[in-house]
């Protein structure tokens, strides 16, 4: 074990993370980033050929998006690996309580599940790890070796621009214990008192308190966010090196209106049109360098090819498709609900008579017959994510 990797775990196992209450339910809302129907489907454009799937929840920490993703697919058979004994055991305990059963948990390191798992993975969830491994190249490969054609890998990384004031904590508090950073619990305990001490104009301060403070009322968070031993936060052309290192394709954000240039340029039709010409990566770099602040991580899957696209813009094969609700809204039936970012939306009669008729058996073509809906309106609600459409 590197001293890197010895010392992530010892903070992991004094401050298990994250530190979500455990509950005799299953785990309440949802993230549909964690449902393989969901993700395939804002991935591909329709709905996966199976549901009995194997899923790695590669770094699962103490069992939160474990529990979700067992929860999420039930008829997955779900691993999930963690290096942090003390996680690991509030992991177990969650999902026990919560009736997750249809899960292996495995206490052993990111970088050896291409030589220590089994078999290949549908699905590959990893949240606010690969950051924190001393070379998180070797641990995103090590994943990708296990990802099995046509499966997505789900990743969240830090991002360095909209985390510029908390790196700078870090720094303040590892430059105040000296030798005594292994000391977590110290770190803690300092990096309050500095925050209580410096003046409320300060940067650092107001930063903490416009974003942060509700979740770092709990000593867990506190230390995961301000005296990480091992963290690296990435820009997009870093990020990149990153997923180019992997060998697999990029397929996107998982937040793509916020990726959109129009949201900061819309109002001129001169720097859109200059905008437009650049490629890919440069118009993410152009938008992270408009909006910095709001940079504080990044969220995207990556798939193994091959990987077909499913865009529905002919008639007569979207006639033919199999229609039923997105898995994730939440409200239905309403005219009122809110879809699967949990955002509130509004229904007119034809859209909810038209989600009322997807049913998951019923071909659109047959949904428009009864409902005299145009192909239009099954083409919206398709891309505003309220259904999925399903080749039969």
């Amino acid at each position: 074990m590197s001293d890197l990797r010895a010392a992530v775990a010892q903070l992991y196992n004094t401050y298990p993370f994250p530190p979500d209450p455990l509950s005799d339910a299953p785990p309440p809302g949802y993230n549909w980033r964690w449902s393989w129907t969901a993700a395939h489907s804002f991935c591909t454009g329709r709905a996966p050929d199976r549901d009995d799937i194997r899923i790695l929840d590669a770094g699962c920490g103490t069992g939160n998006t474990t529990d979700y993703l067992v929860h999420l697919n039930p008829q997955a058979q779900v691993t999930a690996i963690d290096l942090s004994e003390g996680a690991l055991a509030v992991a177990r305990e969650r999902c026990r309580r919560s009736g997750a059963t249809r899960v292996e948990f495995r206490q052993m390191f990111l970088e050896e599940a291409a030589t220590q798992l089994p078999g290949e993975f549908d699905l590959i969830n990893s949240v606010g790890v690969l950051h924190h491994l001393p070379d998180p190249i070797v641990g995103i490969q090590s994943l990708a070796q296990k990802l099995a054609p046509g499966g997505l890998m789900h990743i969240f990384v830090y991002g360095a621009l909209g985390r510029w004031e908390i790196q700078r904590m870090q720094e303040a508090i590892a430059l105040l214990q000296g030798e005594q950073r292994a000391n977590y619990r110290d770190g803690v305990t300092l990096g309050r008192e500095l925050f209580a001490t410096l003046p409320p104009d300060n940067p650092l301060v107001q930063r903490e308190q416009e974003r942060w403070a509700a979740e770092n009322q709990r000593d867990e968070c506190f230390a995961d966010m301000y005296v990480h031993p091992c963290e690296m936060d990435y820009t997009i052309p870093t990020l990149f090196e990153l997923i180019d290192a992997s060998g697999l394709e990029f397929v996107g954000f998982s937040n793509p209106q916020f990726w959109q240039l129009e949201r900061l340029l819309g109002n001129s039709p001169q720097l859109m049109a200059r905008a437009k010409g650049l490629g890919e990566r440069d118009r993410y770099q152009l938008i992270e360098s408009l909006d910095p602040k709001a940079v504080t991580h990044y969220e995207f899957f990556l798939a193994r090819p091959p990987l077909q696209r499913w865009d529905w813009s002919e008639d007569e094969q979207l006639l033919g498709a199999i229609a039923r609700l997105h898995p994730c809204l939440h409200g239905w039936p309403s005219h009122s609900l809110f879809n699967h970012d949990y955002e509130l939306v509004q229904l007119s009669d034809p859209e909810f008579a038209t989600l009322s008729a997807c049913d998951g058996v019923r071909t659109v073509e047959a949904i428009v017959t009864q409902t005299g809906v145009d192909l239009a309106t099954i083409r919206h609600l398709w891309q505003r994510r309220l259904i999925i459409l399903a080749t039969p």
